[in-house]
């Protein structure tokens, strides 16, 4: 079954820094769109980034610009989202997705992992 794998969740102060990480399962990210979405207890999934699969086309939230940013290494078939000057607000699963064009509209992913905690507490 294809799917894709998160990685990097934990816990870290405000103002802190994680590097989530996303590789595939049974298929490789080249020709993919990756995604990462993520929902807090009680709310619904939201896009924070996604970009092309040659990396030249990015996107983000408004929430997250400036703070985050994505990034894939196809060589070493993985996509990473950096966040820095993290807010307690930041809590939440974070997921990644593959799919073929490059949005923050979570219905055009195809494959999807099972999420990676991340939060941000004192």
């Amino acid at each position: 079954q294809l799917h894709v794998v998160e990685s990097g969740g934990g816990l870290v102060q405000p103002g802190g820094s994680l590097r989530l990480s996303c590789t595939p399962s049974g298929f490789t990210f080249d020709l993919y769109a990756i995604g990462w979405f993520r929902q807090a207890p009680g709310k619904e999934r939201e896009g924070v980034a996604c970009i092309s699969s040659s990396g030249g086309v990015t996107d983000y939230a408004d929430s997250v610009k400036g703070r985050f940013t994505i990034s894939r290494d196809n060589a070493k078939n993985t996509v990473y989202l950096q966040m820095n000057s993290l807010k307690p607000e930041d809590t939440a699963i974070y997921y990644c997705a593959a799919g073929s064009i490059a949005t923050l509209r979570e219905y055009e992913y195809d494959y999807w992992g099972q999420g990676t905690q991340v939060s941000v507490s004192s």
